[in-house]
């Protein structure tokens, strides 16, 4: 009897300890979260004059003037993998930025890096762009011809640290460990280049928030 009175003790104290708040800096999420509702803009910010407007449960960006255009996630990430599906309408320039910010009341990039995306062969989609620094790094020539042109594309993006990741259809474009990082936090944005031919569509946006604060 004293035996079964002693367990009933520790597990007792187990669930009390567990039960505990744990101090220090709050932990991240690593479970994966839609970004989208597919149904509207919510969690997201407009930068711009561009258009950006959901449709049949895609988010459909467009070029309406000459200039650059975003839409930023509401809340800024050091660390994350991001899963996100696209397709490029036209032969616009287009990009996701990573660790970015804006000059207050523009659309004027103050800092902030870029996994790049262009259908125009040799445009390098699945590099690293920005912070002006111009190519940070692009993916091997043989690699030019993955990403698809009007039709979806499967982009699977890793940040941790300055260890930067493109994953694009399944093949790594980079894998790079950028030894004189710029940024190291601020928003997720989809981009519109400017010149007015920019014609993006995205859905089925996951992300796993591996920020530490």
């Amino acid at each position: 009897m004293r035996f079964y009175i002693g367990i009933a003790i520790t597990c007792a104290a187990a669930v009390c300890l567990a039960q505990v708040p744990k101090k220090g800096p709050k932990q991240p999420n690593e479970q994966w979260v839609s970004m989208f509702n597919g149904k509207d803009l919510a969690g997201w910010v407009k930068v711009g004059n561009e258009k950006w407007e959901v449709v049949d449960g895609v988010i459909h960006g467009q070029g309406v003037t000459k200039d650059y255009g975003y839409l930023r996630t509401e809340n800024k990430y050091k660390d994350f993998h991001m899963s996100i599906r696209f397709k490029c309408v036209g032969d616009g320039n287009s990009g996701v930025f990573f660790h970015v910010d804006f000059k207050e009341g523009t659309a004027n990039v103050s800092q902030g890096l870029q996994f790049e995306i262009d259908p125009t062969l040799a445009h390098h989609t699945g590099g690293i762009y920005g912070d002006g620094r111009q190519w940070i790094v692009w993916p091997s020539p043989e690699n030019e011809f993955v990403v698809r042109n009007d039709d979806w594309n499967d982009y699977l993006l890793k940040v941790e640290g300055n260890h930067y990741v493109a994953r694009l259809n399944g093949v790594t474009m980079v894998d790079f460990t950028d030894p004189t990082p710029k940024s190291s936090d601020g928003y997720i944005a989809l981009q519109l280049h400017s010149g007015g031919r920019g014609n993006m569509q995205f859905k089925e946006i996951y992300l796993r928030d591996l920020t530490a604060r």
